[in-house]
């Protein structure tokens, strides 16, 4: 699945007329780079939500044949957020086989990366885990707390702000989020959030209650967030 239903706020005036995921990076857009990184790992069948300009995303798609994948849009009249639209979308991952344990990519529209999705989804079905998040060391407002298993155990908004923990460890480690994520469909029965939620809120609430919500060290790969004009400008040289 790629989140790309949010406004784009960070990105105007760019997103005055376009969803974020119709932006582009040296002529090509951040969704069809984002689905070209899906592609090189063998996934054919995506969902992406919508909301802003939901209508131009879905003729963008159509103008491309899909870029020769199998592509449903899940609009969103409402923002769900990250765990609401994922939620709303489980249909598309449970039709024809409920019982399905094929795992399942969730990717930022706006996350560019060259992170190793093969070696993330095997340390996610080696570990039998509900989730398994990409995480690494690095500067951010939000972190998630790990053990030394690499289990998430809790969050600290903030560098300064005291940690919030959801289960026990001795020794945590505060790590960024992202923005990528692999997920088994057992998850939806699990979330029992409604409306618009973070996915993040379900797993911290999930990790609390003995489920296995694991990290991903994605440290060594390339990585960068594409929220703002000046990450765009950097993502096209890096690209070159």
């Amino acid at each position: 699945m790629i989140l790309a239903a949010g406004l784009g706020t960070r990105l105007r005036p760019l997103t005055d007329d376009r969803p974020k995921a119709l932006v582009q990076i040296n002529g090509r857009t951040l969704l069809e780079i984002a689905l070209a990184r899906l592609r090189a790992f063998g996934i054919v069948e995506v969902i992406i939500n919508a909301h802003h300009f939901a209508d131009k995303l879905a003729d963008y798609l159509k103008a491309n044949d899909d870029f020769g994948m199998k592509i449903e849009v899940s609009r969103e009249d409402v923002l769900l957020d990250t765990g609401g639209g994922l939620k709303k979308a489980a249909h598309f991952f449970l039709a024809g086989n409920p019982q399905s344990e094929d795992p399942i990519l969730v990717h930022n529209v706006d996350v560019i990366s060259a992170i190793d999705l093969a070696r993330m989804a095997q340390v996610h079905t080696t570990n039998k885990a509900l989730a398994t998040l990409a995480v690494q060391d690095r500067e951010t407002s939000r972190y998630l707390l790990f053990d030394e298993h690499l289990h998430l155990c809790g969050r600290r908004i903030g560098r300064d702000a005291p940690f919030e923990m959801v289960r026990p460890s001795r020794q945590v480690e505060p790590l960024a989020f992202s923005g990528i994520h692999i997920v088994s469909p057992r998850l939806f029965k699990m979330l029992t959030e409604d409306g618009a939620f973070s996915i993040i809120t379900s797993y911290l609430r999930l990790a609390g209650q003995g489920e296995t919500i694991l990290g991903f060290r994605a440290d060594e790969y390339y990585w960068r967030d594409l929220g703002r004009p000046d990450d765009l400008k950097q993502a096209a040289q890096d690209l070159k």
